[in-house]
């Protein structure tokens, strides 16, 4: 039997230069037994639903984007939200470590100076950029700290917790964000309630417990989200994967816990777990899970494909539901970050003429 067909081939390749760089294959020629060439599909068996790829939209990513020309602009947004079609982005609520300075969006404790206009210089016009390529883009939202006046230690940094007396004013300010990016046309389909629940490091954090979050889900922010006609997707956790499954067994065993959140978020910094994505897949079936952050310290000599390559393939044979990568664009020392804690991320740019390169 012949076979005849064209095979393009897309490649990138930061080592060979490569970008986007088309080339034909030719198909082999194969012999009689071709039991091992041969790829079964199975279109009546299913898995999980994929919400797509994507990466984190930092102010520190928007903030190099706003130094390139239109051209160059015009080249990252349709790379990123065309050509290889990210469709799920992750965004601060207020300030993270990849931001230019810590900030928050309201000082009084009545949340009468409520105010996204920090936000309006860099982030919010790199946002609606890539929404002009994709306006199908789904957004995920995290808050790395409440505002210091809400915390028992008055500072965005190392930790802390929440105190009693203002979880529902903390509910409140949520809704407020999610009211004022609608209002800008940045509808936030998904929001977990803390960036990395049990740390304590140097920049913007909060820590939660299994019953704090509880407690503030199913007494603060849940009904607070049903009043307002909030339609947004709440997720727990959003740390590590070693304590994913332990972190959704003490949570949803409170029923009221599993009707209000609609998923697990996850980080992949404490290695591989990939049994505990499968676990939660089969104990709760209808929750999402995500991966919403991944990144390696900044290093511009080492090589990432391969881990990302491993990480990715093995959440989604477990059963994950979106991807989505830490910053989409770094400078070239892999900042700016206002604590130091540089990282590699997929693009970057050089040092003096501003020129976007893939680093993977």
């Amino acid at each position: 039997m012949k076979f005849s067909m064209e095979i393009k081939k897309i490649e990138t390749n930061n080592s060979k230069g490569l970008y986007f760089h088309e080339s034909k294959v030719k198909p082999k020629k194969y012999c009689k037994f071709q039991g091992a060439e041969i790829v079964n599909i199975y279109p009546d068996i299913t898995y999980q639903e994929f919400y797509g790829f994507g990466g984190a939209m930092t102010e520190a990513s928007a903030y190099c984007y706003s130094l390139l020309p239109e051209n160059k602009k015009k080249q990252f947004m349709e790379d990123y939200f065309s050509n290889i079609n990210y469709s799920l982005c992750r965004l601060s609520i207020g300030s993270c470590d990849f931001s230019i300075k810590s900030y928050s969006y309201a000082k009084k404790h009545d949340l009468s100076d409520f105010s996204i206009e920090h936000d309006q210089k860099y982030l919010i016009p790199f946002i609606k950029d890539a929404l002009k390529v994709n306006p199908n883009l789904k957004f995920l939202a995290s808050p790395w700290s409440p505002p210091k006046f809400m915390k028992n230690t008055k500072m965005l940094t190392l930790g802390g917790k929440l105190l009693n007396k203002y979880k529902q004013t903390y509910a409140d300010y949520l809704v407020k964000y999610l009211k004022a990016y609608e209002q800008e046309g940045i509808k936030i389909d998904f929001m977990t309630i803390q960036n990395e629940t049990n740390a304590m490091p140097i920049w913007e954090s909060c820590l939660y417990n299994p019953q704090d979050e509880v407690d503030f889900l199913i007494n603060y922010l849940y009904p607070t989200f049903q009043e307002n006609n909030i339609k947004t997707k709440i997720l727990i956790y959003d740390h590590n994967k070693e304590k994913l499954l332990n972190r959704a067994l003490a949570e949803f065993s409170n029923p009221k816990a599993l009707e209000a959140a609609s998923g697990i978020a996850f980080h992949w910094y404490s290695g591989n777990h990939f049994d505990n994505i499968s676990l939660c897949r089969q104990i709760f079936p209808d929750k999402l899970l995500f991966h919403t952050e991944g990144c390696f310290s900044f290093n511009p000599s080492q090589d990432f494909e391969n881990q990302y390559a491993h990480d990715i393939c093995e959440d989604l044979n477990h059963g994950t539901n979106g991807y989505i990568d830490w910053n989409i664009l770094l400078d070239s020392t892999g900042g700016p970050n206002h604590k130091k804690n540089y990282c590699n991320s997929p693009v970057m740019l050089t040092k003096i003429s501003f020129l976007l390169y893939w680093t993977f």
